[in-house]
């Protein structure tokens, strides 16, 4: 969307606060929490179709798989806001050459997955529902894909993931959200507003989800890979997480942007898999 019809939208909503401040703030999280892009086109369909294709069930969500099967490690790959599991492309063939047995998902309301809502506590759901099932030793996240994981990784502890991957991961929830406001031009009655869904949906304050903070409770490995120049997620969340995750590395780019989807970085990815 234009930034006029985006802020013509915010204008709306705040408009609407006066006469309802909970209905505007329920419309507000409602376009935050449904993904525009994601669902595969005919180009991206190509990339998994190679794959085992199954499909896991988990309370009203269908999550669609990918595999490619393999004698080595178990990696799970878990994609961000608007992708689908085909944004592995660039990287699939160099982590097959190395015989690992991968696993990919599509997040909710992505890809072939079921549902119009997505926001990465439900995420962290259904990724712990893929990584009970196919117990991976790695998990590789790209942007809110990480954030999800580590949040499954602090909620429900798997012995089997030795290794984690982040990759232009969201530090915390607070920066995600306070940019969305921000960009929308949202008064304070609808930012509230949407603070208060949060706390009543969640049991817990916005604050709470930071993915930075949860990274103390993980014992296995980090590497997190963050671009100085990420227009999408600031450096600022890498140096966080590389402050708090006690266990973790940091390699940071400039000029890779927030993809991060360069093949000067693999190696360096395998590397860290492998050691």
């Amino acid at each position: 969307m234009s930034s006029f019809v985006i802020k013509s939208i915010g204008s709306a909503l705040n408009a609407t606060s006066f006469i309802s401040s909970k209905y505007a703030s329920k419309k507000a999280l409602n376009l935050f929490a449904s993904p525009r892009k994601g669902r595969y086109t005919e180009t991206q369909r190509k990339v998994v179709s190679s794959a085992l294709f199954e499909e896991v069930d988990f309370n009203d969500t269908t999550i669609a798989t990918y595999r490619w099967n393999g004698k080595g490690k178990t990696i799970l790959l878990t994609h961000g806001w608007e992708s689908n599991a085909s944004r592995w492309d660039y990287i699939l063939n160099d982590l097959r050459a190395q015989n690992y047995n991968i696993v990919a998902l599509d997040a909710p309301a992505h890809g072939r997955s079921s549902g119009k809502r997505f926001n990465a506590v439900l995420y962290s759901e259904c990724i712990n529902v893929i990584a009970q099932k196919f117990q991976p030793e790695v998990i590789i996240g790209h942007s809110v894909g990480g954030m999800a994981s580590v949040f499954f990784m602090h909620n429900y502890p798997l012995d089997t993931v030795k290794k984690m991957v982040l990759l232009g991961a969201p530090a915390h929830f607070t920066g995600v959200f306070s940019r969305y406001k921000a960009l929308m031009g949202y008064n304070k009655r609808i930012s509230n507003g949407l603070d208060n869904i949060v706390l009543e949906r969640f049991g817990q304050p916005v604050d709470y989800f930071s993915a930075a903070n949860f990274t103390k409770s993980i014992k296995a490995a980090g590497l997190i890979i963050h671009d100085k120049n990420d227009k999408i997620i600031p450096y600022e969340d890498a140096l966080l997480f590389a402050n708090r995750y006690e266990n973790s590395e940091l390699i940071s780019t400039t000029g890779f942007g927030h993809g991060l989807k360069d093949a000067s970085l693999t190696p360096k990815i395998v590397e860290f898999i492998n050691g």
